[in-house]
């Protein structure tokens, strides 16, 4: 379905082409006859363009209607949310440092426990930073044979485990689906197989050529963990790995929400897994001066709106969800845990790795967010928030709430910031965070953002500090922002 500007846009271009009137001379209250000049035979050329454009029907009863170029614009709009197809979550799973069952993960999450300690999968003594988000009780065996799992990095082991966990959840049978070119997968990475790069990397150089592993390079490819997940059930559908930095999973989920409205399939796993937590990725964003160094207290590293935040906590980890047409998901009896209502992206197109620091950008994505799911910014009670603990990302991006929510962002939203506790999973954050949005309306419950100990006077907004608060929730917006500007945004409702 086109967003509100597209739709604008592309009825402006069509009045221009029709009327001879540059696009420049034409404004949404543009009335048609008094303004543009239009007589009865060019109101119905112009319907006809609409219908053609759209694939919508204006019928007759329905013209008079349309009087304005805005009118125009709200009444396509109309049609088309008329036809867009229901989205619901069926499934979702997670693999985290706080937990891979979700009701242990929610739990330690409401408790405010931290998932963030000493790494110890590498010895990390000569490492500027020594701590993360490490997924510490995760093992390969409980979820792969000895062969499957070999040929899957670390990333996709927690993207495919997370996968069978939500598909198991949601109840559905792929083998008994009518049609296998209906059902596919979206999962996102930032990274990929860093793992695997590092271990053959080194056997090229200590060993020689011949001793790099055939398997190196369907185990690295960001794309491996969409790949295994389709070959494990035979899903012959729409399939893609995307690849955004920080955005991805988030991306990822809006794509496959865009695939299922838009009729191109009926069921869609979906999410990002990442598994960065190698020499090389801990000494790389260490290098950037993106990490924390808080040695002395890993489990308060991570500290979002704070004000002595220095930076993000490298995490690992997976978030994957079961997304389906609402129809076909309750023929089936599916559970039905939330309905994805909108989505939003944007790109700050201003610097690789620094965030615009008005919050331009993220802003314009949490509209386009909310208009999308033809919801007022007063209607979203919690905003679970990018919130990565930098000094310039979290400004920026309390300046971006502001900007979109105005005066309720301080008399009624709530925004916390579960990367507190679970450090930054990159590409895998939004996955996670999506399942935690999905997870606050199930239970009324916004989770709490820890570690705020001296309030950031430039970040003034109600962040729930170290306690869950009880809520009534309705609706749900999710923000992800990656490196590369890459801004992604999701609003979730509640069902039932």
């Amino acid at each position: 379905m086109a967003s509100v500007e597209e739709v604008k846009d592309k009825v402006i271009g069509i009045v221009s082409e029709q009327l001879n009137i540059p696009k420049g001379d034409i404004k949404l209250e543009s009335a048609f006859i008094a303004d543009l000049k239009a007589d009865s035979l060019d109101l119905v050329e112009l319907v006809m363009e609409f219908e053609d454009e759209f694939g919508v029907q204006i019928p007759e009863s329905d013209q008079d209607k349309i009087q304005k170029v805005g009118d125009a614009v709200s009444y396509i709009m109309e049609k088309q949310w008329a036809m867009a197809r229901r989205v619901v979550v069926t499934g979702m799973s997670v693999v985290t440092a706080l937990g891979i069952d979700l009701v242990e993960f929610w739990g330690a999450l409401c408790a405010g426990r931290s998932g963030v300690s000493r790494l110890e999968r590498f010895d990390c003594s000569d490492f500027k930073v020594n701590f993360g988000g490490e997924v510490k009780d995760f093992k390969p065996e409980d979820h792969f044979d000895g062969k499957e799992a070999r040929r899957l990095d670390r990333f996709s082991q927690f993207a495919l485990a997370a996968a069978k966990k939500a598909v198991a959840q949601s109840g559905i049978v792929f083998s008994e689906e009518s049609d296998p070119y209906r059902c596919g997968v979206i999962v996102g990475s930032g990274i990929g197989g860093l793992n695997e790069i590092e271990e053959q990397h080194a056997k090229l150089f200590d060993r020689g050529p011949s001793r790099v592993s055939p398997l190196m390079i369907p185990k690295l490819m960001v794309n491996a963990a969409s790949g295994n997940i389709s070959v494990t059930w035979g899903l012959k559908g729409p399939s893609s790995a995307v690849a955004t930095a920080c955005a991805s999973g988030s991306n990822a989920i809006g794509d496959a929400f865009r695939v299922i409205q838009h009729d191109v399939a009926d069921v869609m796993i979906a999410g990002g897994s990442e598994a960065a937590i190698t020499p090389m990725g801990l000494s790389g964003f260490a290098r950037m001066g993106a990490l924390s160094t808080r040695m002395d207290a890993p489990e308060s590293a991570s500290r979002p709106f704070d004000r002595d935040r220095d930076g993000f906590v490298l995490s690992e980890g997976a978030g994957v969800v079961v997304l389906e047409e609402y129809e076909h998901a309750r023929r089936r009896g599916a559970p039905l845990f939330a309905e994805v209502l909108g989505y939003g992206m944007s790109s700050d197109g201003s610097h690789m790795t620094a965030p615009d620091p008005e919050g331009t950008g993220a802003a314009r994505a949490m509209s386009s967010s909310l208009q999308d799911a033809r919801v007022n910014p007063d209607q979203v009670a919690y905003v679970n928030a990018h919130g990565t603990s930098t000094p310039l990302g979290d400004k920026a991006e309390t300046a971006a709430i502001k900007k979109v929510f105005g005066s309720f962002a301080k008399n009624g939203l709530c925004v916390s910031s579960t990367k507190s506790q679970l450090g930054h999973l990159l590409g895998a954050s939004g996955g996670v965070e999506f399942v935690i949005a999905a997870l606050s309306l199930m239970h009324q419950t916004v989770p709490p953002t820890i570690n705020i100990e001296n309030p950031d006077p430039e970040c003034d907004l109600d962040f729930v500090p170290n306690t869950p608060r009880s809520l009534k929730l309705e609706r749900v917006l999710s923000n992800s922002f990656g490196f590369g500007g890459h801004n992604a945004c999701l609003v979730v409702g509640r069902i039932g």
